[in-house]
């Protein structure tokens, strides 16, 4: 009879020990794709952040990398800890779930409470991206030493098929614009078919004539960079949740820890 309950221990604590290493895969797998996230958003819309004089959109980006990095460390630890069976690794990898656990559903409730137009952060952020992207691009762009700024708004134009900030006729208080030897009306990245010298005309079947402006493209960009970050962070604290599970399960089936 002893035999019999000492074989279905052990048969159960097998059967735990490779649920928490499909687990922990699952994990890195988990760990591996926020980092990725926080990468493209830094490599491909890092432009976009440019325009911005808060750095809160580049920080949210370093803090999915961070994650990203913590996760697949923890998930290493965790797998060491199932595979060698030690009772104390358990406890370190238990703790480090309950850290990462917490730490991300409150970056994701951050998030999504950013995300609802309801807090007077979101007013200053709505207000923030209209000002400063405005002044921007009146003042820096086509300018010595500002060829990062032109990029971006050269990009912007095209990638979000808009033009000026609110609209098209805030090109006419740039100081590029307003330079005497310039002729055109608006930039020639505004044009449905850019080529040179191709803003001197702002007719809507030349140029786009979007309503609400760049603006409103980029805050739309923002609020679902926001969003993606609270669903990436609640989503693996979930995730989380199982494996905390299985950790304790795994844990109370273990024998003592020799070393």
């Amino acid at each position: 009879m002893e035999v019999r309950r000492e074989k279905k221990h052990a048969c159960g604590t097998i059967c735990l020990k490779y649920l928490l290493f499909l687990f922990n895969v699952l994990f890195w797998l988990a760990g591996g794709a926020v980092l990725a996230v926080g990468v493209w958003t830094l490599v491909e819309k890092s432009d976009y952040i440019s325009l911005l004089s808060s750095s809160f959109y580049a920080t949210s980006a370093y803090i999915l990398i961070a994650a990203g990095v913590i996760v697949i460390v923890t998930g290493i630890i965790g797998c060491c800890a199932t595979l060698n069976e030690m009772k104390s690794l358990l406890v370190v990898y238990l703790i480090l779930l309950l850290c990462i656990f917490l730490l991300e559903i409150i970056a994701g409730v951050l998030a999504y409470i950013n995300y609802q137009e309801c807090f007077p952060f979101c007013y200053q952020l709505d207000e923030e991206l209209k000002q400063n992207l405005k002044v921007t691009m009146q003042q820096k762009y086509q300018q010595p030493g500002e060829e990062s700024i032109t990029q971006a708004v050269d990009k912007l134009h095209q990638e979000f098929k808009c033009c000026g900030s609110h609209n098209f006729s805030d090109w006419s208080d740039s100081v590029w614009i307003q330079a005497a030897e310039n002729e055109r009306l608006v930039p020639d990245s505004c044009c449905k078919t850019p080529g040179e010298l191709c803003g001197r005309r702002d007719h809507p079947s030349n140029i786009y004539r979007v309503e609400g402006g760049c603006i409103m493209k980029l805050e739309e960009f923002l609020l679902s960079q926001l969003y993606i970050l609270g669903a990436v962070g609640i989503g693996i604290a979930f995730l989380q949740l199982l494996g905390m599970m299985f950790t304790c399960c795994l844990y109370r089936n273990l024998k003592e820890d020799p070393y």
